[in-house]
């Protein structure tokens, strides 16, 4: 089965900086693309960013030049979050996409908890 561990979440105040981690199994990792979404109170759930099996790299608009998404040969996904916002306030959730495929449905799961405050 397709399991993804999130972990780093916690609360910072506007500027500070936080590394999220996911720990990856029942799947190629190194086939797969890996990514992060989240979930703000609106309930919306966003793509974040998304690293592919070549480390070709996708950020959305509103968080490009402050995150940056990594992953290492151990099945670990990285999102280092800097100069936090508190609109960057939501549950981040770990995914993974084999082609076009998500492997397990986007924004569910346990997630990590990240706080901004002004």
């Amino acid at each position: 089965d397709v399991q993804l561990v999130e972990s780093g979440g916690g609360s910072v105040q506007a500027g500070g900086s936080l590394r999220l981690s996911c720990t990856a199994s029942g799947f190629t990792f190194y086939a797969a693309d890996m990514g992060w979404y989240r979930r703000s109170s609106g309930n919306e759930c966003e793509l974040v960013s998304r690293i592919t099996d070549s480390r070709s790299t996708y950020y959305a608009d509103s968080v490009k030049g402050r995150f940056t998404i990594s992953r290492d040969s151990a099945k670990m996904v990285y999102l280092q979050m800097d100069s936090l916002k508190p609109e960057d306030t939501a549950v981040y959730f770990c995914a993974a996409w084999m082609g076009p495929t998500l492997l397990s449905p986007a924004c569910r799961g346990q997630g990590t908890q990240v706080t901004v405050s002004s």
